[in-house]
């Protein structure tokens, strides 16, 4: 008979997005909740995002007149995941991304910018933002929330493994409560009963470069991460060792807006993925050319640039540039987005053959006002930014490892399922740790939807 040192109706591994999201819906359906993070402080990676957030027929779409639809959204998803998506589950993202929002809005008191962006692969603009650009505006909603409720977050408590029974799946978890690795303390070891269930919300691997090199060998040590240190696999490993499915493991997805000048994220990929893409173009400072379409999705400009073996160079102009003022001004500080009078100067600088680029962006020009299809693309119009407003800015970009869509196999439940794809009894996951939704590539502002959608059902299922 098993002993324990305490005990919850509902376990929540992880305190991102999705596990407070779970926690949250859990609670209210009467549950006792107990959250349990392995690092010093709540978040995961949702601290560190841009706080976008993609729906379909979303407020300000109604409010902006702006055509959408679930069923666009969906199809969207499916081409850039090339089809390998799981089409029960991107279709519970798209539908349920529009309320999801309203329920950050009202239930969260979450604000958001005025502004939509179109990210790409995405056919209309859906991107929502919060007001302060960081997904830790939600999370510190969240928190909030729970602590209203009186439900317990507890930091420095890594998670071991799981306590399993023959026939109801995971019983309990052992923890390592006060884990400090900094410290060199590992924590007392604790097992804790979860009376109803368990949920897996740990994230993804990223920076887990042991786990990934077994899926995507040549993604070892030496290609950075954007993410923060606790994105490691052992929630996901654990969650294997009894049983759980997995699918996607070597779709790993490259960020393809990062910059080789910074460390992790920073302000330079911030500019290049809200102004530099949508509003300026990518070149090979070896030839002066471009070399994809700006607005294609990430698996595709990531591909386009590693294939360089380089890095390649952004160029946008003030009129693109001040779409986000804050990234610019504080990666000119940085010295990583470099300011100049004109293209010759850009040319100089960075030893790109100036005849080339003046005959690019002259192409470019041409197309966008003869509205011609571009060679590589991309949808151009007469609105379309041109470069031709001084100064102009750069950036180098270099594509870091920033998120895994493989995982654990969920169904539309948030239920994980066994190797024979049945239900797994009293086990749920949600966000970045699940596989399935995102196939080959997931498309920008959709990893936040799809861990509020999940994670809230997930929460909801579990106290049930």
């Amino acid at each position: 008979m098993t002993s324990w040192d305490e005990t919850t109706d509902v376990a929540v591994i992880g305190s991102g997005l999705a596990g407070l999201a779970a926690a949250i819906e859990a609670r209210q359906a009467g549950a006792r909740v107990t959250v349990f993070e392995k690092m010093a402080v709540t978040g995961g990676n949702t601290r560190i995002s841009d706080g976008g957030l993609a729906a379909a027929n979303n407020f300000l779409q109604v409010q902006q007149d702006i055509k959408d639809s679930p069923e666009l959204f969906y199809e969207d998803m499916i081409r850039a995941g090339l089809g390998l998506n799981h089409p029960e589950l991107v279709r519970m993202v798209a539908q349920k991304a529009a309320e999801t929002i309203e329920w950050t809005r009202h239930a969260l008191k979450v604000t958001y910018l005025n502004r939509l962006d179109r990210f790409g692969g995405h056919s209309v603009a859906r991107c929502l933002t919060t007001r302060s650009h960081s997904g830790v505006d939600i999370i510190k909603a969240q928190v909030r929330v729970l602590k209203k409720m009186g439900v317990e977050i507890r930091t420095r408590c890594r998670f071991q493994e799981y306590v399993q029974s023959s026939d109801q799946g995971p019983i309990g978890i052992v923890i390592q409560d006060g884990h400090n690795p900094l410290k060199g303390i590992s924590g007392t070891i604790k097992r804790v009963r979860a009376a109803k269930a368990v949920i897996l919300a740990t994230g993804g691997f990223s920076n887990d470069t042991r786990f990934r090199s077994h899926f995507y060998p040549s993604l070892d040590a030496a290609i950075p991460s954007t993410n923060q240190k606790g994105a490691t696999a052992e929630g996901m490993i654990a969650a294997m060792k009894i049983g759980a499915l997995s699918v996607h493991l070597s779709r790993i997805q490259l960020g393809p807006w990062g910059c080789p000048d910074e460390k992790g994220y920073g302000h330079g990929a911030r500019f290049a993925s809200y102004s530099l893409y949508p509003n300026g173009i990518l070149i090979n400072p070896e030839t002066g050319k471009r070399i994809v379409n700006e607005w294609a999705d990430r698996r595709t400009r990531s591909e386009a640039i590693m294939a360089m073996g380089h890095p390649g160079l952004g160029i946008v102009d003030a009129n693109g540039a001040k779409v986000d003022k804050k990234s610019l001004e504080k990666g000119l500080r940085t010295g990583k987005i470099k300011q100049f009078h004109d293209l010759d100067a850009v040319a100089r600088a960075f030893d790109v053959p100036a005849t080339a680029l003046a005959e690019t962006v002259t192409q470019y020009h041409d197309t966008i006002q003869n509205s011609q299809t571009d060679q590589f693309g991309k949808p151009l119009t007469p609105w379309t930014a041109k470069l031709e407003t001084p100064p102009f800015y750069t950036l180098r970009i270099l594509p870091k490892v920033h998120y895994t869509p493989g995982g654990i196999v969920i169904n539309k439940d948030a239920r994980v399922t066994d190797l024979d794809g049945n239900i797994i009894p009293r086990f749920f996951a949600a966000g970045e740790v699940c596989g399935g939704v995102h196939g080959a590539s997931r498309l920008g502002s959709c990893a936040l939807t799809e861990c509020l959608v999940f994670g809230r059902i997930a929460g909801q299922k579990a106290a049930g």
